[in-house]
């Protein structure tokens, strides 16, 4: 298999979007933004008065207590973390691997990415003692490490990170003077949320964490570009605060109008969004379970899914087959999945993964149908696998897996 032009394949341009939820939009939502439509002006830079006070209220009802006074809203987590690294200043750490879009606005300020190894039960969280080591790397190298970004229900290996693990992680971030970004964009799209404890790390560490979270997780539309933070309490807290909202002024980074007052809706979790939020994560709980059943059967290595709307699959064991087709990469294999299954299936190379390993993050919106009429009886069926679309879609998907399984057998040496 020939190499496409590598033009093609940049980290920005070509980097993937958050996992879509293949869904019609809420009805509700969409009067919403269509009442607000003839709003000419847009919002305050930060947000106005009715989306800080939603997002406060949205935090307070999850634990922690913020007022509107610490919260900032920006079009998107990519404006906010590119605010905030260029207000905390210095070197950035992040777990390997790690959403796609951190890295990027990182190395656009002319900053350094340094990548953590995760530990063996999840993702989104570093190791502490990988951390601790590459914080004592950095230094010696004349580094200034002093911002680390994770996340704690995490893109793209869809685990939740166990209190324990996370306690250790925030334990020795604190200890190296670290200020920790915490992504939680996908802390609503729990597969199991009564069995599944989710802890942020601003309720271990509430005056060095950020909370960061893009309503395109759960509450919006991944095209209503909207996204909230909360900042630690203080004068530190307050600092920072001010800091960012100087950067997002001078990038004129604005919440449209008619997406805040959606934004701010959605936020106050009335119940058609709490409905279609708790429904939305039962969907693609259900058809993650059936996909990674798909590639776990046929020899590849994936954690359960846990959170989200993909699963992160690593195709390692199954490189003789692949090697047969001409893969021998990360991009690669991101061109061969592709093709083959109809669907994006973006390398870990997007997600801070040597290009020499084989894997991908595949999404569950994309098996949910081709129309809404399709998507829409996803929402309403008990067993969304067993309907006879997404059946096809899991079909397609196991008939690659296993043809790379049959093909790996086939070239295993004889014993």
């Amino acid at each position: 298999m020939r190499r496409s032009d590598p033009e093609g394949h940049g980290p920005v341009r070509y980097g993937p979007a958050l996992p879509d939820d293949g869904l019609p939009v809420l009805p509700e939502l969409a009067d919403v933004l269509a009442g607000a439509a003839h709003r000419a002006h847009g919002e305050p830079v930060g947000g106005g008065p009715a989306l800080l006070d939603a997002a406060a209220g949205y935090w307070r009802r999850r634990g922690p207590v913020a007022g509107p006074e610490r919260a900032v809203a920006a079009p998107g987590t990519h404006a906010l973390l590119l605010a905030l690294t260029a207000a905390v200043g210095g070197d950035v750490l992040a777990p390997r691997p790690c959403a796609a879009w951190w890295a990027p606005y990182v190395r656009l300020l002319g900053r350094p990415v340094f990548h953590v190894a995760t530990p063996a039960e999840c993702g989104g969280v570093p190791d502490p003692y990988a951390l601790l080591e590459t914080v004592r790397r950095v230094r010696a190298e004349g580094g200034d490490p002093r911002l680390l970004v994770l996340s704690v229900a995490d893109d793209p290996t869809a685990t939740v990170a166990p209190p324990e693990v996370l306690h250790e992680t925030v334990e020795a971030a604190a200890g190296e003077g670290l200020h920790l970004v915490s992504d939680e964009t996908w802390r609503d799209t729990l597969h199991e949320p009564h069995e599944t404890v989710l802890v942020s790390p601003a309720e271990m560490l509430p005056d060095r964490v950020t909370v960061v979270g893009d309503l395109a997780g759960a509450l919006l539309p991944s095209g209503w570009p909207a996204a909230v933070a909360r900042f630690p309490a203080g004068g530190e807290g307050r600092e920072l605060h001010a800091r960012v909202l100087d950067v997002l002024t001078a990038l004129g980074a604005q919440v449209a109008a008619p997406v805040a007052a959606a934004a701010a809706y959605a936020l106050g979790e009335p119940r058609p969004v709490a409905a279609r939020v708790a429904a939305t994560a039962r969907l693609h709980a259900d058809v993650a379970r059936a996909a990674h059943d798909v590639v776990v059967t046929a020899g590849a290595l994936s954690l359960p899914p846990q959170a989200g709307r993909h699963l992160y699959v690593d195709l390692g064991p199954l490189r003789s087959a692949l090697a047969s087709r001409g893969v021998g990469d990360a991009q690669e294999l991101e061109d061969f999945l592709t093709a083959r299954l109809g669907m994006p299936a973006p390398g870990g190379h997007r997600f801070g993964d040597d290009l020499g390993e084989l894997r991908v993050r595949l999404a569950t919106g994309p098996l949910l149908g081709h129309t809404d009429a399709e998507r829409a009886r996803c929402l309403g069926s008990p067993e969304p696998s067993e309907l006879p679309h997404v059946q096809r879609a899991l079909i397609n998907l196991r008939s690659v897996f296993d043809d790379l399984r049959d093909d790996a057998q086939r070239w295993e040496p004889s014993r």
